[in-house]
C-alpha cells in the first residue's frame, strides 16, 4: 500500500478542495460557525462525520442559479419538471449511455419521497418488498409510509467483496407469498459498491419472471469512481420487461441535500403509464430552487463534479493508508462509488457499541452500522468528503481510545 505520506500529499493536492477554497477555511471549527445544518448542530464539538453532506462549498455555477432565481423573486410553485428533464436526459446520456424520454422524468421533494410515491403509484396495494442490507438507514424509515412488509436480504460474502445475492433474491421472489417489490441502492451505499452490468441484467430478468416492480435508488451514481463502471437499471428493465422506476436527483453528487428536488424516471411506457397517477403535490411539493440547482448541476457543473470525484477518491486512499498504520483490527470496505466509506470496527476491541465509544471518548460522529440493517452490527460509516487533514484528525482521535483501551487491558 502506498504510505501514509504519499496518500496525505495526494489529498491535499494543490491546497484546496473542488471549487477552489483553501483547506483552512473547511476547518470544522471553522464551518461550525458557518452552517446550520444537523451535521453541524446535532453533536456539538464533535468531528461531524455521520451523515452525507459535504464539507466543499456548492459549485460556483450553482451558486448562481440560484442567486439569478431569488434576484428574479421565482420562488413559486412548479407544474411540470420543465428545463430538469432535457438536463437530466442529457447527463444521463452524455456519462452512462442511458437514453431518457423527456416525458419519463417525474418531479418528486426528494429521493425518498421518490421512493415512497412510485410505491404507492405502482404498488398501490403494497405488499412484500425486499431490501438488501446493510444498506441506507432512510431505507427503513421512508418504508414505514406504505403497507409493505421489508424483508432484509443480507449482500452476499464473496472472495471479491460483498455482492448482492442474486440466488436468495430469485427464491423470495418464487416463494409463496413471494415478494412485490425490490428496492436496492445502485450504487450501494453504505459499501460503494458499483453493481455489474451482469448482475443488473440478471437481476432485471427475475423480476420480469416474477413481476417483482424494482425501485432503484441513484442518488450516489454521479459521485462514480474513475475505472469503474456504473449502469444505470432502467434500461436492462426496459429490456427484460421489468417493471422499475428510478429515483434520483443532483444532491449527493453536488450537495445539494437541502434543496428538496429529485426526480422518478419510469424505465419503459408501462412504467410511465403508473407514474400518471402521481399526486400533484408530489410536484408542487418540490422546491422551485431546487429545480434550477439541479439543472445547474446536470448541465453546467460537471467539471466540478469531477473535480469532487477525484478528491474523494484521494480522501478513500489516505483513509485506507491511515487505517492500515493507526487502527488495529480496522478494515476498509473496498469502494468504487461516492464519498462514504464503511469500516469494519469488529475486531477493533471497541465492544459492542464501537460506534458510541467513539463518539463519547474521540468526539467522531459516525453512522452506527446497526442502523443499516442485517450485517451491520459492528460496522460503522464515516463521510469522507472533507478536508484531509479532518480524516487525519478523527483517525488519530480513533488511534488513541483504541490505545488507552489496549493499556488498561495490560494493567
Amino acid at each position: 500500500m502506498t504510505s501514509v505520506d504519499d496518500c496525505y500529499r495526494a489529498a491535499i493536492g494543490a491546497g484546496t478542495d473542488p471549487s477552489g477554497t483553501p483547506w483552512a477555511e473547511l476547518e470544522p471549527a471553522v464551518l461550525a460557525g458557518r452552517r446550520t445544518s444537523m451535521k453541524w448542530t446535532r453533536f456539538p464539538g464533535a468531528l461531524p462525520m455521520f451523515v452525507a453532506e459535504m464539507d466543499f462549498p456548492v459549485a460556483p455555477e450553482i451558486r448562481h442559479a440560484l442567486i439569478e432565481r431569488i434576484e428574479a423573486s421565482d420562488t413559486g410553485y412548479l407544474d411540470t419538471p420543465g428545463p430538469l428533464a432535457p438536463a437530466f436526459a442529457d447527463f444521463a446520456r452524455d456519462r452512462w449511455g442511458w437514453e431518457v424520454p423527456h416525458d419519463f422524468v417525474h418531479l418528486a421533494t426528494d429521493v425518498a419521497t421518490g421512493v415512497v410515491e412510485a410505491l404507492r403509484a405502482l404498488r398501490p396495494s403494497g405488499g412484500r418488498i425486499a431490501v438488501p442490507t446493510p444498506v441506507y438507514p432512510g431505507f427503513f424509515e421512508m418504508l414505514v409510509e406504505v403497507p409493505f412488509e421489508v424483508v432484509e436480504v443480507p449482500l452476499a460474502d464473496l472472495p471479491g467483496g460483498p455482492r448482492l445475492d442474486l440466488p436468495a433474491l430469485e427464491a423470495l421472489f418464487a416463494g409463496d407469498p413471494g415478494i412485490d417489490a425490490l428496492l436496492i441502492s445502485n450504487p450501494h451505499n453504505p459499501h460503494g459498491i458499483v453493481h455489474a452490468r451482469a448482475e443488473l441484467e440478471e437481476l432485471a430478468r427475475i423480476a420480469a419472471a416474477h413481476d417483482v416492480l424494482v425501485v432503484s435508488d441513484e442518488i450516489h451514481a454521479p459521485l462514480t469512481h474513475r475505472g469503474a463502471e456504473f449502469v444505470p437499471f432502467a434500461p436492462l428493465a426496459a429490456a427484460a420487461g421489468a417493471l422499475a422506476v428510478t429515483t434520483t436527483s443532483a444532491s449527493k453528487g453536488w450537495n445539494l441535500a437541502g434543496v428538496k428536488c429529485a426526480v422518478i424516471v419510469a424505465a419503459n411506457a408501462r412504467a410511465n403509464e403508473l407514474l400518471r397517477r402521481l399526486p400533484p403535490e408530489t410536484t408542487t411539493r418540490a422546491s422551485i430552487l431546487g429545480l434550477h440547482a439541479n439543472v445547474a448541476a446536470f448541465r453546467d457543473a460537471r467539471a466540478w463534479l469531477d473535480r469532487t470525484v477525484a478528491q474523494s477518491e484521494a480522501n478513500l486512499r489516505l483513509l485506507e493508508a491511515l487505517v492500515a498504520e493507526r487502527l488495529d483490527g480496522v478494515r476498509v470496505a473496498r469502494s468504487e462509488a461516492g464519498y462514504l466509506a464503511w469500516l469494519d470496527l469488529r475486531g477493533a476491541g471497541l465492544g459492542d457499541d464501537p460506534r458510541g465509544r467513539i463518539l463519547a471518548e474521540a468526539g467522531v460522529a459516525l453512522n452506527d452500522g446497526r442502523s443499516f440493517g442485517r450485517g451491520g452490527a459492528g460496522h460503522a460509516r464515516i463521510n469522507l468528503a472533507c478536508a484531509p487533514d479532518t480524516i487525519v484528525e478523527a483517525v488519530d482521535r480513533i488511534a488513541r481510545v483504541q490505545g488507552e483501551g489496549t493499556a488498561a487491558r495490560r494493567r
